[in-house]
């Protein structure tokens, strides 16, 4: 078992890395519910893991009902937010009770956001089972759904009871939403740590999974401990996530994963940093060669004029321009603010 605390006064709670079967204890230790429980699910990932969540919360004495959707980023929309509040009524949740939220990003942030407008607010525990979720989107309480116009721009920073990770659920990963997940770290490796950056220039076996996700989880949690609501030092992990979510609404949030898309942004923005002179010569190619060590994308398929169009709808754009995250080095990273005309130019 490993533990790291997210420390947030009266918000605290623990990211828990163990077995899955004692998810229902710790749930029922740390939480306490006393009404119904709604499990939010990626269809795909309570296929295979379902059974043993279950049992654990059985085992535990807490009764459950259960929402399985389909996979896919369609489901964070208005629409399926909608869905989710129909099965809260229907399941009779109210704020004696609990929403768990288990599988990838996509379900984290459209579970949680459904629990934290659910009744003005029910507690909610994150069971991310994706690579990408269980060291970034799982944890720091952001939750969302998307737009026709843009990502993430519904949203509320709402923070869990508790984040439980079982590593062993990366065992039936697709090999491509593992590969998504992979961006996530090695964004992690760039803005936080060359040593880090440097071991992933193999791809990792799975003996070093929970190693990595403790280590991500750890930079996560100190920096949300210290920029709750992303006023600073949090906007640093946005890296590569500026014109990576431009990448994804371009692609109709099918063509590429959030992991594939976030791998180009870094790499395109590496290479403002250096036409900036504000970047180490070399880090562009450096992330290129972990990046596609680790099999993903480098590149843009998109015109630079629709890049930068969906980027002026980005959260991050105010009217100076966009806060972007730049690497001085591989591992150290700032938010550097380019108005319009000069990314236009720059892209």
């Amino acid at each position: 078992m490993i533990a790291q605390r997210v420390n947030l006064g009266n918000d605290s709670y623990e990211i828990i890395i163990d077995a899955m079967a004692t998810f229902g204890r710790r749930i029922a230790d740390a939480c306490q519910p006393k009404g119904q429980i709604a499990v939010v699910a990626d269809a795909a990932a309570y296929g295979f893991h379902g059974e043993a969540m279950a049992g654990a919360l059985r085992a535990a004495g807490l009764s459950h009902a259960l929402l399985a959707l389909p996979p896919g980023e369609h489901n964070k929309t208005i629409d399926g937010l909608g869905t989710v509040y129909r099965f809260f009524a229907e399941a009779g949740l109210r704020r004696d009770g609990l929403v768990i939220a288990f599988g990838g990003g996509v379900i984290g942030d459209l579970a949680g956001f459904a629990a934290a407008t659910w009744m003005r607010g029910v507690p909610y525990v994150q069971v991310p089972t994706t690579l990408l979720a269980q060291v970034d989107a799982g944890v720091g309480g952001k939750t969302a759904v998307n737009l026709p116009e843009g990502k993430n721009l519904v949203g509320a920073f709402y923070q869990p009871k508790l984040v439980l990770i079982d590593t062993t659920a990366l065992d039936t990963l697709a090999p491509r939403d593992f590969r998504c997940g992979m961006a996530e770290v090695i964004k992690y490796g760039a803005i936080f740590s060359r040593k880090l950056f440097e071991s992933l220039a193999v791809p990792p076996g799975r003996d070093r999974w929970p190693g990595i996700v403790a280590e991500c989880c750890r930079y996560k949690a100190d920096v949300v401990g210290r920029d709750e609501k992303e006023s600073g030092e949090r906007k640093l992990l946005n890296f590569g996530h500026t014109l990576g979510h431009a990448i994804e609404k371009l692609g109709g949030y099918e063509r590429h994963t959030h992991g594939e898309a976030v791998s180009a942004g870094m790499v395109i923005a590496a290479q403002i940093g250096e036409k900036l002179g504000l970047t180490r010569a070399g880090c562009a190619v450096a992330l290129r060669h972990t990046l596609s060590a680790n099999g993903l994308p480098c590149d843009s398929p998109y015109k630079p004029s629709d890049l930068l169009a969906c980027a002026e709808m980005d959260k991050k754009s105010g009217v100076g321009g966009i806060a972007f995250v730049l690497l001085r080095d591989i591992g150290t990273a700032f938010t550097h603010v380019l108005d319009m005309p000069a990314l236009r130019e720059l892209l």
